[in-house]
Formats: structure tokens, C-alpha cells, sequence
């Protein structure tokens, strides 16, 4: 490993401020395949895995300043180019809006913005972003039912005319607002399988739909499409069919009003893990209802779906306590890493996420992606719970948790699929960060050619 860390090192780039400054908020550095100019295969988690060796490895916990053994992320931005891919094979009439909410790092919005997506935004702040990066205002959706007055002057000022809307006092506001926006009405779904249910705070029940776009019409607003959201982490593919099937539905009555209704959104609540199946059922409903050469264009909302396995995060245990108890084979232990549920893991509480942690380093030597870094089973190993470094008793990673190793203070776990809802919506409670490095590593030539530009 000391090896591949020296070669790897060759191929870091880091940026003037990286030059400037001991420890940037973020590492802006790019780890790319090694000969630009004959691209080999790369392995993802060899990349991953160097790029976390290299690190950790640099840190002594005995010796460090304060705050250098912080949490970090490695991100694999070609991760994000093959969901592109994926995306495009099984949803070729789809363009993708990504929901930046999900995740605005600004490499991977750079990347999406160069792959050619739109994104779906929710405030004012995501859509100044957004805009930052030369991105047309055509390629923003503003996806949020219930705007903020001045946002909505904003959004005008900016050039973004779509926008969503699912009640008469939104359609009152718009009118009096932003007359000449492009509007989406926003219909209820059956979201009861998803992870966060969106349906109990947003979108108009079917029975209300013809009674809006009668509103719309009296108020001269320009209804274009409607849109729909089957909740975050969907699991049930029925529930496109049924989403989209009423969208055509509200279609209909849209025509019926004399609206040129061109554009359906199906939203977002795609995982990675069961996209193909997703895909499926909606591509089927989209056939049914919604053919190619209908004159409709069809868009989304993807975020998780993108960004959760790009992601990789790396913690440090800070602290350790040995637990007797008569239950156990012996003794087990609670270890403290410097991150948890008011940090990079508030995914447990707000998106009901169960993040597994692994060994990434432990008596000297990294660990990552070998048998010995995984838990075992039950009866097994040696027993952890896994708390984060808050004052609250509920900032808490893992109930328990099993390894053959004997972790201690200064040994490092890391945890997969950690790039959705996760930074995001991380505070600063108790005085910590909430601001932490990401080193970005690139698996795939096609997506560091875009990203360089």
C-alpha cells in the first residue's frame, strides 16, 4: 500500500488556494487515471482506496493539530458519469433534472452541467448556484410548490420561468408575481413505500385538479405540464404507473382549458439499487400514456440516484470505552468517531438511512476492501456500538456492531453510499464542522476530460 500511496501521489493536483493554505475547507484536488493519453481501465475502489490510504495514513493522532484528523469524503466522480450512462440506456425519452437538494457539491454539479442535465431546484440559493456555472435558466426547474415571495421575484429577475404549484393561493401569488411563468401542476401520488413520504405536504388531489387549471385560466397564467413526486427511495413501481396514468388524466383536462401542454415530470424517488425495475414500469407507462411523437417532453427529477454511491466518508475514532457486561463474551466497547447524526449523519434521522460501518484502518494498516475491514456475525468478533462526538445521547451510528478486530482511539471506519442527504444537512451543533474535506478521484476518462474543462 506505501507503494501505490507513492505513485498515487504523483497524480495529485491540487489547486493555488490548496498551495496557499495548510488545510483548505475543501480539498479541491483532482486523482485521475495515471496516462491521459492512453486511457486504461481503472478500478474504482482501488482509486477509492489509495485515495483514503494516502490520508489517513499522513495523519498521527498523537501529534496532529487540532481539527486534521477530521472527517473526509473521497468522491468518484465517475461514479456519477456511469448513472449518467445507466440512466440514458434505460430512460433514453428521460432528461434528468437533478435535485440539487440531494447534494450540491460543486464538482458534481459541474459534471452533470457538462453531461448536459437540467436541475431541479428549491430556493433561491440552489438556483443562484446553479446559475453560477454558466447554466441556462431553461435547464431550471423551480420544483417547489410553496415559494417565498421574494424568491419569486428573484427567479423572474434570473430568467427561470418553470416552475411548480399545487393550490389556489400559490396561483394568486404567481399571478401577481411572475405573470409569464411556466407552470407545472404538481398532482398527489401514492407515495406509502417510499422512504419520505412527500405526498402529506405537497400536491393537489386529483379531485381539485380541473378546479386550479380553471383558476389558472381566469387568472391568464400559462399552464405547461404537471409534474408529480412518488417520494424519496420509492420501492413500489406500481406507483409510477398509477402517477403517471393520472397525469394523463390532468392532461387532458389541461387541453380541455385551451393550455399547450407539452412537458410531463415524473420526479424523482429512484435508488440505484433498484433502478432497472423503476425504469421499467415507468418507461411501460410512459409508452402507454404518453408515446413517443405525442408532443410531450418527458423530464425528472433523480437525486440519491446519482450521488449515493459516489460517495465514501471516512471517520476517526476519537474515543473508546470498555463495556462489561455478563452478556457479552468477554467485554465489548463503545467507540466515538468525530461525526454523527448532527453531522454527516443525519441520514439516520431525516432519511431513514442505516449507514454500515467498516474498518478502514486499525494498528497501523489500512484495511479497506479486505474481508477483515467488514463486520461478522452475530456471536462473532468483538461487540461496538458506534457513537458520534455530540453531548446528546441520541447521536448515536450503530446499536451494535461486530468486528474481529480490536478497534482503538485513533483507528479509522469509513462507510459506502454516504453521498445522499448527508453534508447537506449537516450542522454545526455542539461547535462542530460541518464544512469537511472532499478529495475527488475519477474512474472514468470521459468524465475527467468534462470536469477539466
Amino acid at each position: 500500500m506505501v507503494m501505490a500511496a507513492a505513485a498515487l501521489e504523483q497524480h495529485v493536483i491540487p489547486d493555488h488556494h490548496t498551495l496557499m493554505r495548510k488545510r483548505p475547507s475543501i480539498v479541491e484536488t483532482l486523482i485521475h487515471p495515471s496516462d491521459e493519453n492512453a486511457p486504461q481501465p481503472v478500478n474504482p475502489k482501488k482509486l477509492i482506496g489509495e485515495a483514503l490510504h494516502q490520508r489517513v495514513e499522513a495523519i498521527d493522532h498523537e501529534l496532529c493539530d487540532a481539527g486534521e484528523e477530521d472527517t473526509f469524503y473521497v468522491a468518484d466522480l465517475g461514479d456519477v458519469y456511469r448513472q449518467h450512462l445507466r440512466w440514458k440506456k434505460n430512460l433514453p425519452r428521460v432528461k434528468p433534472f437533478y435535485a440539487v437538494k440531494c447534494n450540491p457539491d460543486p464538482k458534481v454539479l459541474k459534471l452533470l452541467s457538462e453531461l448536459g442535465t437540467g436541475f431541479d431546484c428549491a430556493s433561491k440559493t440552489e438556483i443562484e448556484q446553479v446559475l453560477s456555472m454558466g447554466t441556462s435558466p431553461d435547464r431550471i426547474i423551480y420544483a417547489q410548490p410553496c415559494k417565498t415571495n421574494s424568491y419569486v421575484r428573484f427567479v423572474k429577475s434570473a430568467g427561470v420561468k418553470q416552475m411548480t404549484f399545487d393550490n389556489a393561493d400559490e396561483l394568486y401569488k404567481i399571478a401577481k408575481l411572475y405573470p409569464g411563468a411556466e407552470l407545472f401542476l404538481r398532482i398527489m401520488t401514492d407515495d406509502t413505500s417510499s422512504l419520505c413520504r412527500l405526498s402529506m405536504k405537497f400536491g393537489a388531489a386529483m379531485d381539485t385538479t380541473e378546479s386550479l387549471l380553471s383558476l389558472a385560466k381566469d387568472l391568464s397564467l400559462s399552464v405547461v405540464g404537471v409534474s408529480f413526486h412518488v417520494g424519496s427511495g420509492a420501492s413500489d413501481p406500481m406507483a409510477f404507473f398509477q402517477a403517471v396514468r393520472d397525469a394523463h388524466t390532468v392532461f387532458q383536462q389541461g387541453r380541455d382549458y385551451g393550455f399547450a401542454m407539452r412537458t410531463l415530470d415524473v420526479g424523482g424517488g429512484f435508488t440505484g439499487d433498484t433502478f432497472e425495475d423503476m425504469a421499467a414500469v415507468l418507461d411501460g407507462a410512459l409508452t402507454e400514456f404518453f408515446p413517443a411523437g405525442c408532443g410531450v417532453d418527458i423530464i425528472a427529477e433523480p437525486g440519491r440516484y446519482y450521488v449515493s454511491s459516489a460517495f465514501t466518508i471516512a471517520c476517526n475514532v476519537i474515543a473508546r470505552r470498555t463495556v462489561e457486561d455478563p452478556t457479552l463474551d468477554g467485554k465489548g466497547y463503545m467507540i466515538y468517531v468525530n461525526d454523527g447524526v448532527y453531522g454527516n449523519f443525519s441520514s439516520i434521522m431525516f432519511d431513514h438511512q442505516n449507514p454500515i460501518a467498516k474498518i478502514l484502518r486499525a494498528s497501523g494498516q489500512t484495511l479497506y476492501n479486505t474481508p477483515i475491514a467488514n463486520p461478522v456475525p452475530i456471536a462473532e468478533g468483538v461487540e461496538y456500538s458506534v457513537w458520534g462526538p455530540t453531548c446528546d445521547g441520541i447521536d448515536r451510528i450503530a446499536e451494535s456492531i461486530r468486528f474481529d478486530a480490536i478497534l482503538d482511539v485513533g483507528d479509522w471506519l469509513y462507510f459506502e453510499d454516504m453521498g445522499a442527504y448527508t453534508k447537506c444537512s449537516a450542522t454545526q451543533f455542539n461547535g462542530f464542522s460541518n464544512a469537511h474535506d472532499v478529495i475527488y478521484v475519477c474512474s472514468e476518462p470521459g468524465a475527467e476530460a468534462l470536469i477539466r474543462l
